[in-house]
C-alpha cells in the first residue's frame, strides 16, 4: 500500500511590489487575520522575498491593488518587552532585530510560562516570551 503524501498548496497573488516599484507574484503566507480593518494577511513576493501585509477584503474589491498594502510605521507600534502583554493584532516593533510585526497567536510554553506568535515583516514568524515575572 502506497500512501501519498499531500503537498501544501500556496495560493498566490499578484500585488505590487514597492521594493522592485512593478507588480510580482506573491505567496499569501499562514492564515488571514480578522481585524477591525478587514481580513489581513502577510504576502511575499516570489521574486525580492519582502513581505508586505495586505488587506484581503480591499484586494477583492479594488482593482488597483497596491491600495490594498498595509503600511506599518514604527512609531504606532508598540516597543516590544518580554514582561508586558499582548493582544492578538497588536503591532509591535522589536529593537534588537529593528523589525515590526503583528501578534498573530498567542501560545502556553512547555514550562507553564506564555509565548506570542509574531509574523515580521523582515524574520517572518517568530515566537516570543511575554508576561514574564
Amino acid at each position: 500500500m502506497t500512501v501519498k503524501k499531500r503537498s501544501r498548496r500556496a495560493k498566490y497573488i499578484t500585488l505590487y511590489s514597492p521594493f522592485l516599484m512593478k507588480e510580482t507574484k506573491h505567496e499569501l503566507i499562514g492564515e488571514p487575520i480578522e481585524t477591525d480593518m478587514g481580513r489581513q494577511q502577510w504576502a511575499r513576493c516570489t521574486r525580492s522575498r519582502h513581505s508586505q501585509l495586505v488587506n484581503l477584503d480591499a484586494i477583492e474589491q479594488e482593482q488597483d491593488r497596491s491600495k490594498a498594502i498595509i503600511h506599518i510605521e514604527r512609531e504606532s507600534a508598540k516597543k516590544y518587552s518580554p514582561k508586558d502583554i499582548y493582544q492578538i493584532g497588536d503591532v509591535i516593533f522589536h529593537t534588537v532585530w529593528d523589525d515590526v510585526g503583528i501578534v498573530r497567536a498567542k501560545e502556553v510554553t512547555s514550562n507553564g510560562g506564555k509565548s506570542i506568535v509574531v509574523q515580521f515583516e523582515k524574520n517572518s514568524e517568530k515566537r516570543l516570551i511575554e508576561n514574564l515575572l
